[in-house]
């Protein structure tokens, strides 16, 4: 058992008659979620109080009616990532979360390519201390990503318990999170559903498609709210029944509309749109998209429940400049279609 931390003891009732010791400790201590629980058994942490006190290490070990378990929980190691000062737009923070503003361009996690200046790099400076720990790594923990050159809003946990219960929720589908996208033509019929199992491109491992064997189910809602010249583009609000990587790109892609300077499913198939609508002659609007330079998706909205009070947390971000700017654009292409 490891010294320093905190030390709890479960004791076996007899409605817990032979139930998994992970299971028992994690329904007794709500702030550690199963996983981790099991990773603290597995590291030794969990010992029998009675029959000599003896390390347990077996997650699956079935209880017994007398039985306690004590629990040592090791301060939270110092995170891999670096902290890195950066500029962050904070929505709403608190001892449990925080809600953050994503820029376009800035990368949630590192990884191979982007080892540092990511947002967790900034999180790990701006939240400090109140960072309790995810899973025994002062860590913040990202319950949801965007993508690099998506901007919006996200929220992210700052213990273990937050992130349990915002998991949660985004996995049964009771947060609510809306995109507004800027796409090529305009779907049709003017709201809907697109519905397709997300998975590896079979055909480029580097990209998302819809696929028939070995995805996962998807479901994508939107609703159109306006059209650009004659139906050269639209700005079409989506919903999100699940959260499948890069699904609303590859939802719309596939449905004959992707996004407007999506470099990875927008290529071919955007061009085309654009010599169609406008007559074969889309240099202008080719122009200023190179200048774009990203795929035309924001997180508008952000809905859950906060998970230390229940309170419904609701939060909104306006487009960015660089958005603006392209539907003002697209604005000036009514007279000339």
């Amino acid at each position: 058992m490891t010294d320093g931390g905190t030390l709890h003891v479960v004791s076996v009732e007899a409605a817990d008659l032979g139930e998994r010791l992970d299971r028992l400790i994690a329904r007794r201590l709500p702030a550690l979620s199963r996983s981790r629980v099991k990773a603290l058994i597995e590291a030794g942490h969990v010992a029998q109080e009675d029959a000599g006190g003896g390390t347990i290490t077996d997650p699956s070990r079935r209880v017994k009616l007398g039985q306690s378990y004590r629990i040592a929980v090791p301060e939270a190691a110092p995170a891999a990532p670096q902290a890195q000062a950066m500029a962050l737009d904070i929505v709403y923070e608190d001892a449990d979360l925080i809600v953050v503003n994503k820029p376009a361009g800035l990368v949630v996690h590192p990884a191979p390519g982007n080892p540092d200046a990511t947002l967790v790099n900034a999180l790990l400076a701006h939240c400090g201390d109140s960072l309790q720990g995810i899973g025994g790594v002062k860590r913040p923990g990202i319950v949801h990503r965007l993508d690099k050159d998506t901007s919006g809003l996200m929220v992210v946990a700052k213990n273990d318990a937050a992130h349990a219960s915002l998991s949660r929720q985004f996995a049964e589908r009771t947060s609510e999170r809306t995109y507004r996208a800027i796409v090529w033509g305009v779907p049709r019929p003017a709201e809907g559903e697109i519905e397709g199992t997300i998975g590896r491109d079979p055909r480029n491992r580097k990209r998302m498609a819809v696929v028939a064997k070995g995805g996962k189910p998807a479901l994508t809602r939107y609703r159109v709210i306006r059209r650009f010249g004659a139906g050269i583009a639209s700005l079409v609000e989506c919903r999100l029944a699940t959260g499948r990587t890069h699904q609303i790109r590859v939802h719309l892609a596939q449905a004959g509309h992707p996004l407007l300077g999506d470099p990875v499913y927008g290529g071919r198939r955007g061009r085309a749109t654009a010599r169609g609508a406008a007559g074969g002659r889309p240099d202008a609007l080719a122009s200023h998209l190179a200048g774009f330079g990203r795929q035309a998706l924001h997180a508008a909205t952000l809905g859950f429940s906060h998970p230390r009070s229940a309170r419904a947390m609701q939060y909104q971000s306006d487009d960015p400049a660089d958005f603006k700017e392209l539907i003002k654009f697209l604005d000036s292409f009514k007279d000339k279609l």
